[in-house]
């Protein structure tokens, strides 16, 4: 990690020795600025109570809550345009880690692409690691701007699954046709042998589809997009969760994932093997613009319909930096921790509203407050009542984006096995985070 870290100084202090201008981050290394590079800085650090799942277990000691802090995100982004049409860009750091976590293992990459503009805005095409993938808005969220805690991380359909941390191994084309914004790739889908989703005592079963081990064929997906107000930019594949009022921005979009032989099961017989595609479809709105441009107010909001098919009675239990690692009570389905089904065939309804408050609401250096509230409901199959997650908080906006406090409150269901092996929904935990971001972009 040292010899990276002296690598990227060394790189910056010779583009600088080079360029003629320092300016908003960018070296620019020709005289009218067309030719550049940015670096980014992002750290997001969550302290953090959560009521633990029922028979939830810390080094296998039993902890019916925990209090931790963490580092939830921790980002170095660095990218230019080197010729008038050749495009680089990189991203690396680490996500989750808090007291459970291995340490000194060195930071990861995220992304590494290479992109060249066939015709200029209209159409480019790249490839490399990279989070240009389909399915919905936040299936690739700017998490630097994200107007909650965290982003609708069930958009992510395969996170770590078959991909690392959402970005996938791609050839993608991308662009504008006039106010239609448009992605599409071709995936080489990762080993599902090396997913921390994989359990080798149970990957195959007559009634529960799972991701099939055999050599992956490749998934085509993609995103379209009309923008009818402010048209966004598609330099990066992030798409930001608010402006804060800087833009008036209303799109409505369509996606989908698809991957032939993706999944499989046993047959009735209990012998024959079943294949079936992974089948992911969503559309969604979003609307962020300001309310009274002089005073500073806005509102931002976010409705999104996926239909999520990975086979017969597929269910995933995820839980964001999770603060346990065992539970000693296996009639409760989601888990360890935090852990609650995120994923699973089905169909799922997602929405989130927030409010900026007026500029300066506290003075000029004390800010001003945006309160937030969004809730992913799910009708999974393999789940006997419906699943309502919840996120309830309030941003501190010391410098917009740049600096920010966020207090948010998170309701999860608890699902236990009957008798019957139905999964119903018997009980609910909640957890109380704050988060401090520092982002210079």
């Amino acid at each position: 990690m040292k010899k990276v870290l002296f690598l990227m100084v060394a790189l910056a202090m010779s583009v600088a020795g080079y360029s003629q201008v320092l300016k908003d981050g960018k070296f620019y290394i020709n005289e009218d600025g067309s030719r550049y590079l940015k670096f980014t800085l992002n750290t997001q650090v969550w302290l953090r109570y959560n009521e633990s799942n029922p028979g939830t277990t810390v080094n296998g000691f039993s902890k019916s809550s925990t209090t931790d802090i963490g580092i939830r995100r921790f980002r170095i982004q660095m990218f230019g345009q080197l010729t008038d049409r050749v495009f680089v860009y990189t991203q690396f750091g680490q996500n989750n880690f808090n007291y459970l976590s291995d340490r000194k293992t060195g930071f990861f990459i995220h992304d590494a692409l290479g992109e060249y503009a066939v015709v200029k805005n209209k159409l480019s095409l790249g490839t490399g690691l990279t989070a240009w993938s389909g399915l919905a808005r936040f299936s690739s969220p700017a998490v630097g701007g994200i107007m909650g805690i965290d982003a609708p991380l069930y958009q992510q359909a395969t996170n770590d699954v078959t991909d690392q941390f959402l970005r996938k191994l791609s050839v993608y084309a991308k662009g504008k046709l006039g106010k239609v914004d448009y992605r599409f790739a071709l995936t080489d889908p990762m080993s599902f042998q090396k997913s921390t989703a994989y359990n080798a005592s149970n990957t195959i079963s007559k009634t529960n589809a799972n991701f099939a081990l055999s050599p992956a064929k490749f998934q085509t997906q993609g995103y379209v997009q009309y923008q009818f107000l402010d048209q966004e930019s598609n330099l990066l594949p992030y798409n930001v969760g608010t402006y804060l009022g800087k833009k008036k921005v209303f799109n409505i979009g369509a996606g989908f994932i698809y991957q032939p032989d993706a999944m499989w099961r046993l047959g009735d017989n209990g012998k024959d093997t079943i294949k079936t595609a992974m089948r992911l479809m969503s559309v969604d709105a979003f609307y962020d613009a300001p309310i009274d441009r002089e005073k500073g107010t806005a509102i931002s909001a976010y409705l999104a319909y996926s239909d999520y098919d990975f086979g017969k009675n597929y269910i995933r239990e995820s839980g964001p930096m999770n603060p346990a690692n065992g539970n000693n009570m296996p009639s409760v389905v989601n888990g360890a921790g935090n852990n609650f089904p995120m994923y699973g065939t089905g169909q799922i309804v997602y929405g989130q509203i927030g409010y900026k408050m007026a500029d300066n609401l506290l003075g000029k250096s004390g800010g001003t407050f945006m309160p937030y509230v969004s809730m992913q409901y799910a009708n999974y199959e393999r789940l006997a009542d419906p699943m309502a997650y919840y996120d309830i908080g309030v941003n501190w906006l010391l410098a917009g984006h740049t600096s920010k406090l966020t207090l948010a409150y998170q309701n999860r269901p608890i699902y236990t096995a009957d008798a019957n092996s139905e999964w119903h929904s018997t009980a609910r935990k909640a957890g109380i985070l704050v988060q401090y971001q520092v982002y210079f972009n």
